[in-house]
């Protein structure tokens, strides 16, 4: 029998090779294998961001399960889920499996169009905190990708057999999740969004880009806004393999300039459903729009959203809505925008506020009839 750091080394270094194939979107062929013939015509062979996000995070799956063969790496893993909510698995690791983890980081950025350098992306958590007595009690887990909403959850054992579980019903073994950081990935996304709408034309909220005219209003004193005071959705539509939701919101209306604007808001504090949270978060700011209506779309982010994609389809839509000198609700217009393909897992699309006043004061309900938001006027005053 060999050394344990050397039997760990090949453990990891096999993990590190599987992922490394896995996400090449290669398959081992064997050797004696002819070659194929070339096809007759060239196909497109581009995958969407989705399925290019879900390989990713599969293999890595895959590599971590593998990893599991060597005792130190097991234990590492184990204290580290049973210890925190979320472990930047990329970290975690070492060596080649390190490296190859790194590469599917930057794989999955590239698939959102995120900057390259927005950081490690890749975590790993125990699928539900009712599968810690048994991890602590020894079950070897499983792994698996979030990849899935209501289909079939893949998982691996430490062998590299698979395992189908359901995504409705969490399972009694422990399963570790590899996931992204949505944390991470939607403030960096929303940033990306802000950028690339203000880049085709749709403004966003800058207060470097506003017209004279909002700045000149709300340096006076200051200026209105609506706030929520509470919030809460009866769907998230996250089931366990997915973990907390990330939810953001799309405010839409006219600026000063008659043009439609979008203001994503971020609302990271949204995790779980059927609960009230109370954030006393400012959604619109009035000084932005021309007309005393706006709206708000509610969505949330499964993890593989393009936001240079989405902003695209958006302004390619909202550009060609013109003030006609009365307010015109936007909601619509945004969800016509969305591709019929993202509705299958990314993004969810989770309720809608149409033509939200700056006079509302009091509880809204979506028009899904999904949540609902207690909204009030807010007055923020110039320093």
């Amino acid at each position: 029998m060999r050394p344990r750091h050397l039997r760990r080394r090949g453990a990891l270094a096999a993990a590190a090779t599987t992922l490394a194939v896995l996400c090449a979107g290669q398959t081992l062929a064997a050797p004696q294998a002819a070659a194929a013939p070339a096809p007759a015509a060239t196909q497109d062979v581009r995958t969407s961001p989705a399925s290019e996000v879900h390989a990713a995070e599969d293999a890595a799956a895959r590599a971590v399960a593998a990893a599991l063969t060597d005792p130190a790496w097991r234990v590492r893993v184990r204290q580290a889920a049973l210890t925190s909510d979320e472990v930047a698995v990329t970290a975690l690791a070492d060596g080649a499996l390190k490296t190859a983890l790194a590469a599917a980081d930057r794989r999955i950025a590239a698939a959102k169009g995120l900057a390259p350098d927005v950081g490690p992306l890749l975590r790993l958590r125990l699928g539900d905190p009712s599968m810690r007595g048994a991890l602590t009690a020894g079950t070897q887990p499983w792994v698996a990708a979030a990849t899935s909403d209501d289909g079939p959850v893949t998982a691996y054992d430490s062998t590299g057999r698979t395992h189908t579980l359901d995504a409705r019903k969490t399972p009694a073994r422990p399963v570790y999740v590899i996931d992204i950081d949505g944390s991470r990935a939607l403030a960096a996304g929303l940033d990306v969004l802000h950028e690339e709408l203000a880049r085709r034309g749709v403004r966003s909220a800058d207060p470097a880009s506003e017209p004279q005219q909002a700045r000149t209003s709300a340096a006076a004193a200051g200026f209105w806004t609506t706030r929520v005071s509470a919030v809460s959705l009866s769907d998230d539509l996250e089931p366990w393999i997915k973990g907390d939701a990330e939810i953001y919101t799309l405010v839409t209306g006219f600026g000063h300039d008659g043009k439609v604007r979008v203001d994503p808001v971020d609302m990271p504090y949204l995790d779980n459903d059927g609960t009230v949270y109370r954030p006393q978060q400012i959604l619109v700011n009035w000084s932005s729009y021309k007309y005393n209506l706006a709206d708000a779309v509610m969505m949330e982010d499964d993890g593989s959203t393009n936001y240079r994609d989405l902003a695209k389809a958006i302004a390619a839509i909202l550009l060609t809505v013109t003030d006609q000198g009365a307010y015109i609700p936007l909601v619509n217009a945004v969800l016509d925008a969305i591709p019929d393909d993202w509705w299958t897992d990314d993004p969810d699309y989770v309720d809608s506020w149409y033509t939200l006043a700056r006079t509302d004061n009091g509880t809204r309900h979506g028009a899904r009839g999904n949540g609902w938001m207690t909204l009030e006027p807010y007055f923020v005053q110039e320093l």
